[in-house]
């Protein structure tokens, strides 16, 4: 769900020095972003996202000791839903991306990003919404759907009213809350009640889960058709 800001508290979490510096220095450009902790490896921004509950963890996937996605697990589990996850990594068909959206997180950034995409993908996600393009959708979650196990709950359609499932449906193909409303010719309002009602029935954590549940589901196909 999305949330209202002030300052956004960050985690910025990567093995390597040089890459992490330069998040932590650009994102302390910024007056709307702070960054509370450095961490090298998983274990570390583990124990630092206890000790400062930030708004958003920053988490490279590959990292010694506790990758990436063992460490988003375990902080979305302690944070009570405070601590958003936007994970880092290195190619755009990394392996383990599905795992980590899976797992929680809000979205995934290429290190090699550009600043304005970096403080894009900080400020979306750590506001509540999934970091996830058509392209990514498909290039990432499409390939790794059909393949592998979702660690998500068990579902069927059948559970969703046919409104929801049309709202679900649009959110898979990236539409945001407005542009749910404007298609359907709905509030906004109206478009956040299915979206809660929707995320409870399926056991949703936020619009990152409700995409590969919208696959998972049928409800959208690998190559951007609805089911």
């Amino acid at each position: 769900m999305e949330k209202e800001l002030g300052v956004i508290r960050a985690l910025v979490a990567d093995d390597q020095a040089v890459v992490r510096t330069g998040f932590v220095n650009l994102l302390n450009t910024q007056e709307d972003i702070e960054v509370v902790g450095e961490a090298a490896d998983g274990v570390q921004a583990v124990r630092i996202a206890a000790e400062t509950r930030p708004d958003l963890a920053l988490l490279d996937i590959r990292m010694p000791h506790k990758n990436g996605i063992e460490a988003a697990r375990e902080i979305l589990a302690g944070a009570g839903g405070t601590t958003r996850v936007l994970m880092l990594t290195t190619f755009g068909l990394d392996e383990y991306v599905y795992d980590a959206l899976a797992a929680g997180a809000g979205g995934f950034l290429l290190k090699d990003a550009t600043f304005p995409e970096l403080l894009h993908a900080v400020r979306v996600v750590a506001a509540g919404n999934a970091l996830l393009s058509p392209e990514i959708t498909k290039r990432v979650i499409g390939e790794f759907v059909h393949a592998r196990t979702s660690r998500l709950p068990v579902h069927s359609v059948g559970e969703l009213t046919a409104r929801e499932a049309e709202v679900l449906t649009l959110i898979a193909r990236g539409l945001s809350n407005t542009e749910i409303a404007s298609r359907l010719t709905i509030t906004e309002h109206t478009v956040k009640t299915h979206i809660n009602r929707l995320f409870a029935k399926l056991e949703l954590r936020d619009r990152a889960q409700a995409v590969i549940m919208a696959y998972e589901l049928g409800l959208v196909r690998v190559g951007g058709g609805v089911g």
